[in-house]
């Protein structure tokens, strides 16, 4: 279990981003748990205080869509278990079985101020796998960072499914044959769901199907259906099939959303966009621009954004969110885009997201507004533990910051 501790932070200048920012403010965490967020707060006797004078102080970041963990930098083919691509129905898989917590990236995480983040399978099979989101530091294992194992459900339309199996002479080798995959295991998974009915009515035994159990939690409404898709054609199919099968659907990329932006408004469909800083290495992202976000924005849908990491290092989150506000996009939301949006998407916004009473003390002291690349994360807690703080002298003068190490903890 990921530590708790108490804290006091004093005389900063508080956003929440659930309610308005807070002039000389003072948050409250107690035993890892935010209880007092305002001006005039009491602080409990004994608890260690942290004077933040002209510093900001927000929540944790959020990263809704990435791969940390499971596409290890720097350890090439032994450290990439981000896709099985040899069947092109994973429902079965989990991505929390490939995730290596001494991975580097989740250093670069508490650098950006991450503190949360929702690691799913690849985009090579049109059904990836299970997701799992997660504290970026915390656990002897993985398990112990675990903000919730029931997210979403892992998919992927255009380009890649297609390429992939398309290489291998096998089905799908283009996009009605990505989108009948799919199709197919839904259907398959309604006829389960009743067979398995029909069982426990009777009290009969049921031979269980993990994929299939996986597919009936997405139709049961338990499990977010995240739907790699670029081009816009793409998105209309993602919407299709959530429409014929009745279950939640995100849009993960969005590359084109834009073009499709009063559609996604109307239907309350989440685009999760990104990643920003990318060239143009494939057809399907040819019309990639940081202003499609600010367009479906200004048309009602509510929007994240996401690294994709390791694509985009993770601790260049704030830094997308920075230049999509560059493009348009209203700073209230850019932050919300990394905040707020994605864990209220993904079903996390009971944890994390927000500075409020009730939620994990996860929270980042900054040298000042994050949204101006002048500013670093200096203090980083997670459920009320420092995990990290700036040091320029620290990594061997690189300036990488200090991160509270598993080492110290555990004493190992």
């Amino acid at each position: 279990m990921t530590q708790r501790s108490s804290v006091a932070i004093t005389h900063a200048y508080v956003v929440p981003v659930s309610t308005e920012p807070i002039e000389n403010g003072t948050v409250v965490i107690e035993d890892g748990v935010i209880t007092a967020v305002g001006a005039d707060v009491a602080i409990p006797d004994g608890i260690e205080t942290i004077d933040a004078e002209g510093k900001w102080l927000l929540p944790g970041f959020v990263e809704g869509h990435g791969h940390i963990g499971t596409h290890e930098e720097g350890e090439g083919w032994a450290g990439d278990d981000t896709n099985e691509m040899t069947d092109p129905d994973g429902a079965g898989l989990r991505a929390i079985d490939a995730i290596n917590i001494e991975d580097e990236g989740f250093r670069d995480a508490l650098a950006g101020g991450v503190t949360t983040a929702v690691i799913k399978p690849g985009s090579g099979n049109p059904i990836g796998g299970q997701t799992v989101a997660i504290k970026t530091w915390g656990g002897r294992t993985i398990d112990e960072q675990v903000v919730s194992d029931s997210v979403s459900v892992k998919s992927a339309l255009g380009e890649n499914p297609k390429r992939v199996y398309g290489d291998q002479k096998k089905t799908p080798s283009t996009r009605l044959g990505v989108a009948n995959i799919i199709r197919k295991a839904f259907v398959e998974a309604q006829n389960y769901a009743a067979r398995r009915a029909a069982a426990e009515e009777k009290g009969e035994p049921f031979d269980r199907d993990l994929g299939k159990e996986t597919l009936a939690r997405v139709l049961a409404g338990e499990l977010a259906w995240d739907q790699h898709t670029h081009r816009a054609d793409d998105i209309a199919t993602a919407i299709r099939l959530s429409e014929e099968f009745g279950y939640r659907l995100v849009v993960n990329h969005g590359t084109e959303g834009h073009l499709l932006a009063d559609v996604l408004a109307e239907k309350d469909i989440p685009v999760i966009y990104g990643p920003m800083f990318v060239s143009r290495s494939k057809v399907e992202v040819r019309n990639r621009a940081n202003r499609n976000i600010a367009a479906m924005a200004a048309a009602g849908v509510r929007v994240a954004i996401t690294t994709d990491h390791p694509v985009i290092p993770i601790n260049f989150l704030v830094h997308q969110a920075s230049f999509a506000v560059r493009d348009g996009l209203p700073r209230d939301t850019a932050l919300a885009a990394i905040t707020t949006n994605p864990a209220s998407f993904l079903g996390l916004d009971d944890r994390v997201g927000a500075i409020a009473p009730g939620l994990d003390g996860d929270v980042v002291i900054w040298s000042g507004d994050p949204l101006d690349t002048d500013h670093r994360a200096e203090r980083v807690f997670i459920t009320g533990t420092e995990v990290y703080a700036w040091d320029s002298e620290a990594d061997a003068g690189r300036g990488g910051g200090r991160t509270r190490e598993r080492v110290t903890r555990f004493g190992i």
